[in-house]
């Protein structure tokens, strides 16, 4: 890692700019990131500041659903469900709608705002596309809930399709910056994803877009995939620290511990003020025992299980956002009453 830089910023000075609009200069980025453990509090205090002048100590709950699994053509390297991968995971077609309603139920059930279905794949067939419609609708019909879609490259006809069938929210990654994309991913462009964020937006369907790190990027490539998503305006932003599954070519790759995952997400807090920030994929393998810090930058988190991979055991986390003195979000933006925890089942 490299040193710290004598002329270090204040951090609260960068909470106040953050506030303010301003976008952080690079050397200022860098330096939250190459700061030493000794400022760590510092630097949590000043994302929380900014976190809690948008979000105040809410926390949003998303719900994951691997609505279709493995049987993927692309060779994106972190994923188990890839055409490259020897990962021994369940491989299986689009689920039935009446599964994806069981699914919608349990996350009414423990007070998800989103309900996040998940297919793999470059982009869906005309079919599986027709069925994801359909299964929408029904999961509205029943439903307070809202839904984000994460079906891969999308075009402007089908993000058209998913807003008038009443999809809230389309998640389509960037993964990593432009410069390091070919590094992790070489049947798709980075220009790719960006287009798919493009036609989202263009549907009048809110956006959801954001990374994986911990998969050889530099810093660097941390700064420019945070400022890409800034200047697309992406509204909703879940960062995954990378789970070295084995069978994938990353499987070796530990590059990350939890100071650095909290400086990371105290990064994209200051450069992105306004946005949702989610801690996703690999917070429990991360962050382990200083996730609750990781609420002093981010906003929501997935209650449950990820694509292939186990997520904490819901009565932790639910315990976890409780015990560090942050209340839970209902669906409707407002802080929701009670202990859920006393209402839900494991």
């Amino acid at each position: 890692m490299s040193q710290f830089p004598v002329d270090s910023p204040s951090w609260n000075r960068l909470a106040e700019r953050s506030l303010a609009g301003e976008l952080l200069t690079r050397s200022e980025a860098l330096a939250v990131l190459r700061a030493p453990d000794e400022v760590l509090l510092e630097q949590l205090a000043a994302a929380y500041r900014v976190r809690r002048h948008y979000w105040g100590n809410r926390v949003r709950l998303h719900f994951l659903l691997n609505a279709q699994s493995g049987l993927c053509p692309e060779d994106c390297h972190y994923c188990s469900q890839s055409k490259i991968s020897t990962a021994q995971i369940e491989k299986y077609p689009l689920l039935a709608k009446e599964e994806i309603l069981k699914a919608a139920e349990r996350a009414q059930q423990l007070k998800a705002g989103t309900f996040c279905m998940v297919i793999s794949g470059r982009s869906p067939t005309e079919s599986v596309f027709t069925r994801v419609l359909d299964s929408v609708r029904e999961v509205k019909a029943k439903y307070d809930l809202k839904i984000c879609a994460c079906l891969g490259l999308l075009n402007e006809e089908q993000t058209r399709s998913l807003a008038e069938a009443g999809v809230d929210r389309v998640n389509h990654n960037l993964n990593s910056s432009e410069e390091h994309h070919s590094q992790i991913c070489t049947t798709h462009d980075f220009s790719d994803r960006v287009a798919t964020v493009q036609n989202v937006k263009a549907a009048g369907i809110t956006t959801c877009s954001g990374g994986i790190l911990g998969m050889g990027e530099s810093d660097d490539d941390v700064i420019d995939l945070a400022v890409s998503l800034r200047e697309l305006e992406v509204t909703s932003v879940p960062l995954n620290f990378l789970i070295p599954i084995p069978g994938t070519p990353f499987e070796g790759k530990q590059e990350l511990d939890p100071r650095h995952c909290l400086r990371i997400l105290c990064l994209f807090r200051l450069l992105l003020p306004t946005q949702e920030i989610r801690i996703a994929g690999g917070r429990e393998v991360h962050l382990r025992s200083l996730q609750p810090l990781g609420l002093y930058s981010a906003n929501s988190i997935f209650i449950g299980d990820y694509l292939t991979t186990a997520g904490q055991a819901t009565c932790k986390d639910l315990e976890m956002i409780r015990d560090a003195g942050f209340v839970l979000e209902a669906p409707d933006g407002s802080v929701l009453e009670g202990d859920l925890l006393e209402s839900i089942s494991p």
